[in-house]
């Protein structure tokens, strides 16, 4: 049987204060968090979200797999060990995992590397009133739900599940290159009958994808001050 993975979602915000501290003193923090995001990326899968533009609330999000909550538990551990942590606050966590679907048999087990340049991500619970539904009526209904996704082919759905381990019942992550498609596709679910049995599906954050030193760089534009130097000395 295909193992099933443990799926983390984690936003960080950094303190305004730690942009003022030197820039030597930055780039150590930096070169330590990217060094424990180095390890765990020797063997796991590790994505890197800005949010810089997007939020106000949160600056980065990483994105870890692995087949077991203590890995997940150690790579955090070591995280927090990194000089940038401690300016840094967690406003957002969603714990989840994989598993098949019950509607569609396009679900998958684990979250696969990155492809598409914008990420979206929102926890999503549903009401209680759906559970008591038959299976096949909750089949019906999700069946057209299903039907509105496949007309935009370019956007990516990863589903994983949260019973019992966190607060909401999934985690949804769309991916695409284009987000005026995902805005048309999540206006257009809110005509389905399926939605009249969400309960939250809120926050919603939408993610721009550009590895970790990128992702660093763009807080506090360290990167785009040294480029446009070198571009100024050229």
């Amino acid at each position: 049987m295909p193992h099933r993975h443990v799926v983390k979602y984690t936003f960080l915000k950094l303190d305004p204060a730690w942009r003022r501290l030197d820039a030597v003193e930055r780039a150590g923090h930096k070169r330590e968090f990217i060094a424990a995001c180095a390890d765990f990326a020797e063997d796991h899968l590790l994505r890197c979200f800005s949010l810089v533009g997007t939020r106000g609330d949160c600056d980065l999000l990483l994105l870890s797999q692995a087949q077991n909550l203590d890995r997940i538990h150690e790579f955090h551990v070591v995280l927090g060990q990194s000089g940038l942590m401690k300016w840094a606050t967690t406003p957002y966590s969603y714990l989840a995992m994989t598993k098949p679907s019950e509607y569609s048999e396009e679900s998958r087990l684990e979250i696969r590397p990155g492809h598409s340049r914008y990420l979206f991500v929102y926890p999503f619970v549903k009401t209680r009133a759906w559970y008591r539904l038959p299976a096949e009526e909750r089949q019906r209904i999700m069946a057209e739900h299903i039907r509105i996704g496949r007309e935009y082919p370019d956007i990516d759905l990863n589903t994983s599940y949260s019973f019992g381990l966190d607060d909401q019942e999934f985690v949804v992550a769309f991916e695409t290159d284009r987000p005026q498609d995902f805005l048309d596709l999540v206006q257009r679910l809110r005509t389905t009958e399926s939605s009249e049995y969400t309960l939250r599906d809120t926050p919603t954050f939408t993610c721009i994808e550009t590895g970790v030193e990128r992702a660093l760089g763009a807080l506090d534009g360290e990167a785009l001050a040294i480029a446009a130097t070198h571009e100024a000395l050229a």
